[in-house]
């Protein structure tokens, strides 16, 4: 949640630099935006709703200054008001604060400090930090000392940056909540998400938990919780600045959609050979699986792990699969043989980490299959397996999910040591045929047949169910419809008392289980519903079906793949009639970073 940008320097314009980093930042949170700059003083600017409206209320000549920081917000504490945007200040407006994350003691800090006289001008968790750093100065404390003495005293998670009034100097303090530094010949930048700078860097430094960061136009200084300097590595971001942009598109859920077989070819390159008959990641080359396997994740995700989960289990190795936020490592048969998997895009969801702490504390093996290289999963897991999707910066996941659903059919390949030459060649065909499906679909043309529906349901059964699970969670984020996905067996236990004329039913028909599913259309049709099937059988379900997205057969295990691209396709061109706001749906953001 919220997107931190911070920059000192002197090539560059300060606030040209935070209003970019921000507008990168905007999938993070945008119910309201703040700079503030030092320079002689302290300029603090901010203003509820979207980047947009804090570029309007900018002064017309900008604002000069040494150093910034800027923030995106994505409301926890208090409702969305230029009052609680970010940065907040202290008593005296020569600190400014910015913070993702939650403070748990924030309500005992501010009656305190408001018992000493201090006034509070926002709702917000965060507005204690800088009367914290005030506190400090006024008992003679430096600007550093202060801000690491007021880090000390809260409790939570938190992404924490300041800045001082006639400072160059921008200090930060992460704990469960990501920061990465950027560095360049043009000054020093800090940022909650590498896009947040990516067009002036891609020597990039993660801070770690504990961490606090001195960042200032000539050096970056990074010392532990006892002011121990810690040497860091540098990595370089291998991502495109003109991958995180919109490249003519609309939107950028749409251009995310078509990118899914540049996002497989990258996931499966030099992973998958038809020549060697080998499906091997290298990052997993020392994995050896002893016992069961768990995977926990949120949203998307979820569904992703659900699949994955669905094909250890034809392979003969017991897999389960949690919602990262239900999972209790004390509470669930878990042992050191244990492979315990975190499936998160953003290698930052609170409650995946939680989760993944929670098994490593058992003594379990961890997993992090994310797309961040750097992230806090992929850090503090035994193994890390990347899915190279490139940046996805449209808060609804698509290719992220695509290419989570190739590394898991390859990860099930190396935990089961499945090696099949047809499975090997059905995922070297799968960008080609996901394509395919890309440029021959009708989704629009149904989609606008059914933008006026009541609700939309989705099923589908076996390696189909999370397909219909996500197509459901799809059409509810971008078009604010009702929609509900389920295991098609389970139409018949108490949703079909919802099946009306007007609620068009997506089945997804493929595999094995196909029959039962055209059972299932044929209960929906009798009552009136019409039926979109998206089938690589559609000779078998056109005499039933109101309409057909078709799909080519890729295989049982992975032609959901495909049939998910035209659940996507329905869900984009529904919300894009609707007019809706695809790329920033109300209430979401893209990492969910607190609990």
């Amino acid at each position: 949640m919220c997107g931190i940008i911070g920059y000192t320097g002197s090539e560059n314009d300060v606030l040209e630099v935070l209003m970019s980093g921000l507008s990168n930042l905007e999938y993070r949170g945008y119910d309201s935006a703040g700079v503030a700059i030092a320079d002689d003083s302290l300029s603090v600017e901010k203003r509820e709703g979207e980047v947009s409206a804090l570029e309007g209320a900018l002064p017309d000549g900008g604002i000069d200054g040494l150093a910034g920081i800027g923030h995106t917000r994505w409301s926890t504490h208090g409702p969305p008001s230029d009052r609680n945007a970010h940065p907040h200040t202290d008593c005296t407006g020569q600190v400014a604060v910015v913070h993702n994350g939650i403070i748990e003691n924030y309500q005992t800090l501010r009656t305190r400090l408001e018992d000493e006289g201090h006034t509070f001008a926002s709702d917000t968790d965060t507005e204690v930090v800088p009367h914290l750093i005030e506190d400090e100065l006024a008992d003679g404390a430096s600007s550093e000392q202060a801000f690491r003495h007021a880090i000390s005293r809260i409790e939570g998670s938190y992404a924490v940056a300041a800045v001082f009034g006639d400072s160059d100097t921008i200090y930060a303090a992460r704990h469960e909540s990501p920061l990465v530094l950027g560095l360049s010949d043009d000054g020093h930048y800090l940022g909650s998400d590498v896009p947040a700078f990516l067009e002036y860097t891609d020597q990039v430094i993660y801070l770690e938990d504990g961490q606090f960061a001195r960042i200032s136009p000539d050096e970056i200084v990074i010392t532990d919780s006892e002011g121990t300097v810690v040497e860091m590595p540098v990595d370089t971001v291998a991502w495109d600045p003109e991958d995180a942009g919109k490249s003519g598109y609309d939107h950028y859920m749409l251009k995310e959609i078509n990118e899914q077989p540049l996002a497989l070819r990258q996931c499966l390159r030099e992973r998958v050979s038809e020549l060697e008959r080998t499906i091997t990641v290298e990052e997993l080359a020392d994995l050896e699986r002893r016992g069961p396997v768990q995977f926990v994740a949120c949203g998307t995700s979820y569904h992703a792990a659900l699949y994955g989960a669905r094909l250890l289990r034809e392979q003969g190795i017991p897999a389960q699969c949690f919602l990262a936020s239900e999972y209790d490592a004390r509470s669930i048969p878990i042992t050191d043989e244990t492979l315990v998997v975190g499936v998160t895009q953003s290698g930052e969801t609170a409650d995946t980490m939680s989760a993944l702490r929670g098994a490593n504390r058992t003594g379990a093996t961890t997993l992090a299959l994310t797309n961040v290289v750097g992230s806090s999963a992929a850090r503090e897991c035994d193994y890390v397996m990347y899915i190279r999707a490139g940046p996805e910066i449209g808060v609804a996941a698509t290719k992220t999910f695509a290419s989570q659903q190739a590394a898991l059919a390859m990860l099930s390949g190396v935990l089961s040591d499945d090696h099949s030459p047809n499975l090997i060649r059905r995922l070297r065909r799968l960008p080609d045929q996901l394509q395919q499906v890309l440029d021959e679909s009708s989704a629009r043309k149904i989609a606008s047949r059914y933008v006026d529906a009541d609700a939309y349901f989705f099923i589908g059964r076996g390696y189909n169910a999370p397909v219909a699970l996500e197509g459901a969670l799809k059409m509810k984020e971008i078009t604010y419809k009702h929609a509900e996905g389920f295991a098609a067996g389970e139409l018949k236990h108490g949703p079909l008392a919802l099946v009306t004329e007007e609620t068009p039913v997506f089945a997804l028909i493929s595999g094995p289980n196909a029959a039962k599913t055209l059972g299932n259309v044929k209960e929906v049709e009798a009552r009136g519903a019409p039926v979109i099937a998206v089938t690589d059988q559609p000779d078998l379900v056109e005499q039933y079906a109101t309409h057909v997205l078709e799909v080519p057969d890729a295989g049982r295990r992975l032609t959901p793949i495909l049939a998910n691209v035209q659940l996507q396709l329905l869900s984009y061109w529904v919300a894009n009639e609707l007019g809706r706001s695809i790329d920033k749906p109300r209430n979401l953001a893209k990492s969910v970073t607190v609990e």
